[in-house]
């Protein structure tokens, strides 16, 4: 029964998917089922079958719900309401006292019970068939009418195109006769534009020849305009017919009006000239005067006519007409500024030149401050007129201010003094061309800055000439006799004791420290002196002089002054030329000031003593090396020279064939075929540092005194060691064999006599020499540093006579040499420190 009843189910789902394929088996299904709804449809199926039979369930589901019931193994497991329907639904279909009890009976029963429901079923369907058989014919009445109303459509359609066509082009027609008529329109007015170019020269003509005519009138700018544009249109169209004409009668106009303009402008101008000449028919030499009439009277009547030329300055970038005109009021105020301004600069430079008649830096600042002013004032002056600069108005100035280079020009060019071009050098280049120029470039820069660059040209000029004369007659052509200064204050010390040159020293040292605290140089030398005080005259240098005419150093400077004056004249020369100028004079400076104290120290050694001249010569060197080192520059300069010592050969060759070797000589076309080759001049390039000639100077006099120094304390002895150490050498090259005390010239008494000898000399000549020292570099330090090798030589030496005194002399004839120990020297050394 469970088999059979399995089989059922498998047949109602083959059945339910049979009716399914039903669904869409017409092609021209209106509903396909998809796979998804199919399955949707077994789902359904399946649930419905597992839920309770609701009480209120119609017939039609009672019969299918009783024969599910039926064909469930499972009967037995309904519930009583469950079998309440079905008796009912079996009751209904007067089947209640029917029982199943077999299969056969079963499908009798469900056959029957299908029967009805396929009756009731049809049923329905057959009322659903007739319903659409009604809207069916329905609708094919209504399809009927729409194909009619179609056909009218369509005739409508027909007949709507037939008259939109018409109407489009009807409104195409409108439309082109439109634009034309728009067209026509905007050619008349083309024309009326075109024409009123044209037009406007009777207007214009009519207010040009107006007598009451006024620049100033409201209506001459807006005519003036007006011009302007007629005048750019025609020129722009010279297709036009007439056009040469009215462009011709329009330029009249143009003419006409900056005729106008040029009349008002220049008359006006002119007319405050002559107010400001008819004043003081003179010239007016009072600054305050011609300020309040020159500038003033000018500056009051600029308003008038700025408008004017505002409306040139802005046309004149297009119009060439306006550019000339404007270039004949520029002319015109500047040829009417200049006849006012000509006579008052050149009364105003006159008197300052007979104030300053002698005093050449106040007339060069005072006229350069004039010049200045002038300028600023004619620029500030010129912008009240006009909005646009012109190179005519610097033209004007640098006239202006040359009128004061031809004043001072030939001033300059006669002076002699270092100081006063130094000076005015400093005034040009500082205080005028960096400080008013650059300050105020645009009002100076053109005029003023040329004019001062040309006369500081001229003043660096004479600067240089004068130097190069200087140092031609103040350094290299000064003359030392002997019986000068330094010979007079000499002799003055030499009655003095120990004790008052010390003094002497010491007071020295004193001053020295006072004026200069970090200077241990020659005090009125230094640099920083020389430059702050470079208006110090000779008498105040003469005054310090005297001051310390008991010093043998300030003696010596009174009689050789090249020193200073070779510093005066670099520190005169170092901020007023330029570089390259500077390194030439300098090095020719440097080289004259070498060259006379080289020369200053052969007469001193002449007249004096050696070691005054070399110290007089160590201290000025020092003093030169100390005061250039300042000078941030090159004392270097490059000198190019013509070797022609090829040439001599070759020419020698020529002259004299036999002194060239026989295997050279081979006819006489030899040596001139070689003078042509080899016999050209070569040009050699060699630079000359004056700054380390200083140098070498120094090192080879302070080599030289030590070594003559050296020589005067312990030469004897040296003498002595080099016998001795001659000795030792021939007896080492195989001479016969020696002994020292055997020699006559080495017995311990000759050895004796020269050790005294020696340290006599040293204690009699060595404070001498120091006390000279001390006199000449007056400072501690280097006397040490120069005295400290001659020290080191006498320890040597006194050391090596130890050493050789102690290898070949015994006991006794050491006491008899008696000499003097290394500790003896030294505390001997030490003690005259």
């Amino acid at each position: 029964m469970a088999s059979t009843d399995l089989s059922l189910l498998d047949l109602t789902d083959k059945e339910t998917r049979e009716k399914l394929s039903l669904w869409d088996r017409r092609t021209d299904a209106t509903a396909p089922l998809t796979e998804k709804q199919m399955d949707s449809v077994l789902e359904i199926r399946a649930a419905a079958e597992t839920r309770s039979v609701p009480s209120e369930l119609p017939i039609e589901d009672l019969c299918s719900l009783s024969s599910r019931s039926l064909q469930s193994p499972f009967t037995a497991t309904v519930p009583a309401s469950t079998e309440d329907v079905l008796l009912k639904g079996f009751q209904m279909l007067e089947m209640e006292n029917d029982r199943i009890e077999t299969a056969q009976q079963f499908f009798a029963w469900f056959a029957k019970l299908q029967t009805n429901m396929e009756l009731d079923e049809s049923a329905k369907y057959r009322r659903t068939r007739d319903d659409l058989n009604s809207y069916q014919e329905q609708c094919d009445a209504i399809l009927k009418d729409v194909n009619a109303a179609l056909v009218h459509l369509d005739s409508l359609q027909k007949q709507y195109l037939f008259v939109s066509n018409k109407t489009g082009a009807l409104h195409e027609a409108c439309e082109q006769l439109l634009k034309e008529q728009s067209e026509l329109v905007d050619l008349a007015e083309s024309i009326q534009q075109k024409l009123s170019y044209f037009n406007e020269l009777e207007n214009i003509n009519t207010k040009l020849n107006s007598p009451t005519l006024s620049v100033n009138s409201e209506g001459f700018i807006p005519t003036l305009s007006k011009l302007d544009d007629c005048i750019e249109y025609v020129s722009s169209h010279p297709s036009f017919k007439d056009y040469p004409v009215y462009l011709a009668k329009f330029k009249q106009c143009l003419s006409k009006a900056m005729h106008f303009m040029k009349v008002y402008i220049v008359n006006t101008m002119q007319s405050l000239t002559s107010q400001l000449t008819k004043r003081d028919p003179m010239g007016l030499t009072n600054a305050d005067n011609a300020f309040t009439l020159y500038y003033v009277k000018f500056r009051a009547a600029a308003p008038k006519v700025r408008s004017l030329i505002e409306q040139i300055e802005q046309r004149a970038e297009k119009i060439s007409e306006y550019q000339q005109l404007l270039d004949e009021i520029h002319q015109c105020y500047l040829d009417q500024r200049e006849q006012l301004l000509s006579p008052c600069i050149t009364s105003t430079i006159t008197d300052l030149t007979k104030q300053n008649s002698k005093d050449h830096c106040a007339l060069v600042r005072s006229g350069c401050a004039f010049m200045v002013h002038v300028c600023q004032d004619e620029h500030q002056l010129f912008n009240e007129f006009f909005s646009k600069p012109t190179s005519k108005l610097d033209e004007l100035l640098e006239k202006l201010c040359l009128s004061l280079y031809d004043v001072l020009r030939p001033l300059i060019i006669h002076i002699i003094h270092l100081e006063t071009l130094s000076e005015l050098c400093s005034i040009l280049k500082n205080e005028m061309l960096e400080d008013h120029v650059q300050n105020n470039a645009a009002q100076l820069g053109p005029p003023f800055d040329a004019v001062g660059k040309q006369m500081l040209g001229d003043v660096q000029g004479r600067l240089v000439y004068r130097t190069h004369i200087y140092i031609q007659t103040d350094i290299t052509g000064v003359t030392t006799p002997p019986s000068s200064c330094h010979l007079c204050v000499n002799s003055r010390l030499l009655p003095l004791s120990s004790r008052q040159q010390q003094r002497i020293a010491q007071s020295l040292k004193e001053e020295q420290m006072k004026q200069m605290p970090q200077e241990a140089g020659f005090p009125t030398c230094s640099l920083k002196t020389l430059i702050e005080e470079e208006t110090a005259t000779q008498a105040a240098w003469n005054h310090l002089v005297c001051k310390h005419l008991c010093l043998l150093r300030i003696c010596t400077a009174c009689g050789i002054p090249t020193v200073r004056r070779t510093l005066v004249c670099l520190s005169k020369l170092y901020r007023c030329i330029d570089r390259a100028v500077f390194q030439g004079l300098s090095q020719e400076a440097l080289s004259a000031c070498i060259q006379s104290l080289l020369k200053a120290s052969d007469i001193i050694l002449k007249n004096k003593t050696q070691i005054d001249g070399q110290l007089f010569l160590i201290k000025h060197l020092l003093i030169l090396r100390e005061q250039i080192a300042p000078f941030h520059t090159d004392f270097a300069i490059k000198e190019i020279s013509l070797d022609l010592k090829k040439m001599r050969d070759a020419a020698f060759k020529i002259l004299n064939p036999k002194a060239v070797p026989k295997f050279f000589r081979l006819n006489s076309h030899n040596a001139i075929l070689e003078f042509l080759l080899e016999g050209t001049p070569e040009i050699k390039e060699h630079y000359i540092d004056s700054k380390k000639d200083v140098d070498r100077h120094l090192k080879f006099s302070c080599e030289q005194f030590i070594q003559q120094q050296t020589q005067i304390f312990v030469g004897n002895l040296e003498e002595f060691l080099t016998k001795v150490s001659a000795l030792k050498t021939m007896a080492v090259q195989g001479g016969p064999m020696y002994s020292l005390s055997q020699q006559p010239w080495a017995q311990p008494a000759k050895i004796n006599d020269i050790v005294m000898a020696t340290y006599r000399v040293m204690k009699s000549k060595l404070p001498s020499t120091l006390q000279s020292m001390s006199l000449y570099l007056a400072n501690r330090d280097t006397e040490f540093i120069l005295f400290k090798p001659v020290r080191n030589n006498i320890q040597q030496v006194f050391q090596r006579l130890h050493n050789l005194l102690q290898e070949e002399y015994s006991g006794e004839d050491l006491q008899i040499i008696a000499c003097p120990s290394v500790e003896q020297i030294n505390l001997l050394l030490s003690v005259n420190k």
